[in-house]
């Protein structure tokens, strides 16, 4: 450390020079009185000091004193410490002042003397007469009287100053300023030279310990101490890091000569600022004085001051914070933790008067320790509820954990761990979930608590992989219902669901809702009935005009709450299959509008299937793109969801298909539970690999999906069509027989569910196998019905490929450019890339000499770009587009930036006339 200390001060040029020329002076026989004022910390005492050297060089005698609080109260004790040396005064007493400057006069004949008093402020107040007498008498003799004041604002206003009764012209004031940056960064460079050949981490290093010493040569010294013997580490956040400890020890040492109100100021704000919200939207001073119990007025002035002298800096929001986080962690050192818990919960319930947002009231109860007041526990729940609405589960967690330390009734105590292990779930892990909801059903609880607490744990369980444990739990759960039906009714509706997860459980559990339903209906309920009729579409029993007409007819009895969302995830699943997209859809909406996020339930997972569903149904490739990445579905199983299947095969159209697999390759599939999600997935991996040109790959994975499928007793088409999938891998293979009877087989069944999409798409498959004159017949049925139903273009774009394709095997080039083009058209609107270049390369086949897809104009539009540029030239803003579809609104921009490309405009207030022109389109 002699480095540091054989260091020159820096910035002292001006008052060197002063006390230079006042040294000169008083050599020539006329004193003066020199105060130094300046912050604690900015090198008063080294200025001082540098000053007597300077003296002692020239011949002038130097007397000494050094104040200090323990003599405060001795009068004349600082006087006494100046003269002793050499006057022997060691203990002047009391009204021996005239006698004591009549003798330093004496000695000043002999030779000038420089009388130097550091910190003067902490001197007796007899001393401190005895030296502004002297003041006024110094210019008439050889003596230089230089003193340091500290001067810092501090919350508890300080005595006079020692010259307030002096007239100016009897004393030179300066004032010793913090170090600037270069200053402080000079210095650094000189005591730690650059380590490495990386300039850039040592200037970050050499930025960092500036901003911790804020200016101050006194901490910044005592960093470089801390730091000796690091070269090359990084300036830590904590003093934990630091040794031996200097710097801490600076940071306590000027606290301490703030004083106790000043200290508790700076220790709270350093407490405030570790959440984050040092006020958040609240005045920071009026925030920091009623929790440190200070005035404001002096509190706001203690900031600019602290600022000022670089101790804070504001942040992008102009509150104030430290300089650095050694620092802020410097200033909480030593404060007891009972304090820090009180500074904390004063703040949350300033803030909650002042009506800072919850979670900014929330973030300080979080540190505050238990509480006992109800405020506290309302605001944790209602941080921990805005918390999951804007997903972020983590954090409701943090807070809901919190809660449980507040006093509680059981009743309380028990939804809040069914809250808690719910959202632990997903955020924290299935096996602390698992706990915390057994935890929660075994306390007492109303009946419908129970229910939802038994239905979240039986998901859990599920999910991860133990369903024949979350049966028993729901069975038992059902056990203890007795005198509840309707409760009881919900229990046994999570059973059947939540089988679906086992193949052998869902089999056992069907079999008797069936025979439940047949001898005692009201033990099925509503919504148990509709999972009957969801078994029934999937096994291929049942149109989906009679399936739809027995879900409208439970839809319309009367529904318990607890069984309303078993109801309405199920009908919109059916709706969704029978493409009444639109019914599905407010099914959907309706169903997630009753759940409550922070609750596990398998139909919140379930619902969100669905509207991917429904997107995927529709055709809108970056609708159903968008639909999966907006984060609402909170599911944590392992192994891959239908959403998952539904990203790899909108990547896979949409010609990502890197990207789909990365999606793909994301999931160990020897690892993920039995479920009918896994099904799908395998579907989705297949179509994949026959996009990427690994034919056995796909077709292993669709005959897997089918096998799977079969032993679940889940044969239509309506769920996943693997068998059109595995019949055209087949026919490209040559297998063409086989490829016939998977068609047939596709085509039998789809005439059961009967409606446009399976139909068509089993014609198409079966007349591809079947070519010839009867093989174009059926290719013609099938783009026939789907051009006739809405919303089947996924479904019609390859039917039209299918029939281009044929018609080119029987030289019928004309029909065949016709079916094409159209495919290539609709490909394009709908963002099917992979379907458009199919269809390109079929029309070059056909000798077509450019593929006439509109890349301008009104029909070059996508669906999403359609919908967003009407809703803009209705007049809606970017934000209401996307709070009305429920979209990032950078999503919305995007799209209108290409719908303007497209539409050949620059404004908005274009829209209108370009999306009411007709013929626009111009081939790409």
């Amino acid at each position: 450390m002699e480095a540091v200390m054989a260091q020159p001060l820096r910035e002292r040029a001006d008052v060197l020079a002063l006390l230079a020329a006042e040294a000169e002076r008083v050599r020539g026989g006329s004193g003066r009185l020199v105060l130094l004022r300046g912050a604690t910390g900015t090198g008063r005492t080294a200025v001082l000091e540098a000053a007597a050297a300077y003296a002692e060089d020239r011949g002038i005698r130097v007397l000494r004193a050094r104040c200090s609080p323990q003599e405060t109260g001795v009068p004349l004790s600082t006087v006494g410490q100046l003269l002793a040396p050499a006057l022997g005064f060691a203990c002047p007493k009391p009204g021996e002042g005239g006698r004591l400057w009549q003798t330093l006069c004496g000695y000043a004949a002999e030779g000038p003397v420089l009388l130097a008093v550091d910190d003067i402020h902490l001197a007796d107040h007899a001393s401190r007469r005895w030296l502004v007498e002297a003041a006024r008498r110094v210019d008439r003799s050889a003596l230089l009287l230089v003193v340091t004041e500290r001067s810092q604002y501090d919350i508890d206003p300080p005595p006079a100053g020692l010259t307030h009764t002096l007239p100016p012209s009897l004393v030179r004031t300066r004032t010793i300023a913090p170090l600037g940056d270069e200053a402080a960064a000079a210095l650094v460079r000189a005591v730690r030279p650059p380590a490495g050949p990386d300039r850039t981490a040592d200037r970050v290093r050499t930025a960092d310990c500036v901003r911790a010493a804020a200016g101050s040569p006194l901490l910044l010294h005592a960093l470089l101490e801390d730091l000796h013997g690091t070269p090359g580490q990084p300036v830590p956040d904590t003093c934990a890091a630091l040794y031996p400890g200097a710097y801490p020890a600076a940071v306590a040492w000027w606290l301490e000569n703030a004083g106790p109100a000043t200290a508790e100021v700076a220790r709270t704000l350093a407490a405030l600022e570790q959440t984050r919200t040092p006020g958040g939207d609240l005045d920071p001073a009026e925030l920091l004085a009623e929790t440190a119990g200070a005035d404001p007025d002096r509190v706001t002035g203690w900031l600019t001051a602290m600022t000022r002298l670089g101790l804070l800096r504001p942040d992008a929001a102009g509150r104030p914070r430290y300089a650095h986080p050694l620092l802020r962690d410097a200033v909480l050192t030593g404060w007891p933790a009972a304090r820090r818990r009180a500074a904390h919960r004063q703040a949350a319930h300033a803030m909650l008067r002042r009506g800072a947002r919850v979670e900014t009231v929330a973030r300080q109860v979080l540190r505050a320790g238990p509480v006992g007041r109800p405020w506290a526990l309302r605001v944790l729940r209602d941080a921990a509820t805005l918390a999951v609405d804007e997903g972020r589960p983590e954090a409701a967690v943090g807070y809901l954990r919190r809660a449980l330390d507040e006093p509680l009734p059981a009743g309380l105590r028990q939804r809040l761990l069914t809250e808690l292990g719910s959202l632990e779930y997903v955020s924290a892990g299935a096996a602390s979930a698992i706990a915390r909801l057994a935890e929660a059903l075994h306390l007492p609880a109303e009946p419908r608590d129970r229910v939802r607490t038994a239905v979240a744990l039986g998901t859990a369980l599920a999910g991860h992989g133990e369903v024949r444990t979350a049966l028993r739990v729901l069975r038992r759960a059902e056990g203890g219902l007795a005198g509840h039906p309707e409760p009881a009714r919900t229990v046994r509706t999570a059973s059947a669901l939540l089988s679906d997860h086992d193949q052998g459980q869902r089999q056992e559990t069907y079999r008797w809702l069936r025979e439940a339903a047949e001898h005692s209906p009201d033990q099925v309920g509503p919504a148990g009935q509709a999972l009957l009729v969801r078994y029934a579409a999937t096994a291929g029993l049942i149109p989906a005009r009679d399936a739809m007409e027995r879900i409208r007819a439970l839809l319309a009895e009367p529904a318990d709450p607890l069984a309303e969302p078993f109801l309405l995830g199920t009908a919109a699943a059916v709706a969704q299959w029978a493409d009444e997209l639109g019914e599905a859809e407010r099914l959907v909406e309706r169903g997630l509008a009753l759940h409550r996020r922070s609750l596990l339930h398998p139909m919140h997972h379930a619902l969100v299937s669905t509207r991917a569903d429904i997107a995927a149904a529709r055709g809108d490739l970056h609708r159903l793109l968008e639909v999966l990445a907006d984060g609402t579905d909170l599911r944590a199983a392992p192994g891959p969801s239908n959403t998952d299947a539904h990203r790899v095969l909108a990547l896979v159209h949409t010609g990502r298909l890197a990207e789909a697999r990365r999606a793909a390759d994301g999931f160990d599939l020897s690892r993920a539970p039995d479920h009918w999600e896994l099904n799908r997935f395998l579907y989705a991996r297949g179509v994949l690999r026959a996009a990427e040109g690994d034919p056995t790959g796909a077709l292993h994975d669709f005959l897997e999906c089918g096998r799977r499928q079969a032993a679940r007793d889940v044969v239509s088409p309506v769920v996943t069509p693997w068998r059109t999938a595995a019949a055209e891998l087949q026919l490209a293979a040559g297998l063409t027989r086989e490829a016939v009877a998977l068609a047939e087989e596709e085509l039998r069944l789809a005439r059961v569910w009967d409606t446009p999409r399976t139909v068509g798409r089993a014609l198409r498959v079966l007349g591809a196998a079947t070519g010839g004159r009867r093989g174009l017949d059926l290719a013609a049925e099938a783009v026939r019905m789907l051009r006739a139903a809405p919303g089947t273009d996924l479904e019609l774009i390859p039917a039209l490929i299918a029939q281009g394709r044929q018609f080119l095997a029987v030289r019928e080039l004309s029909h065949a450019r016709d079916a094409l083009r159209e495919a290539a058209e609709r490909a394009e609107r709908t963002g099917a890339v992979r379907w458009a270049a199919l269809a390109g390369a079929a029309l070059r086949e056909s000798g077509a000499r450019r593929t006439a897809v509109p890349g301008t104009g009104s029909d070059a539009l996508t669906v999403s770009e359609r919908r967003i540029a009407r809703l803009a030239a209705d007049g809606r803003t970017n934000a209401e587009i996307a709070d009305l579809l429920h979209l990032a609104r950078r999503t919305v921009e995007t799209h209108l930036t290409s719908a303007y490309r497209k539409l050949r405009i620059r404004r908005r207030a274009e829209l209108r006339d370009a999306l009411g022109r007709e013929g626009t389109a111009v081939p790409g």
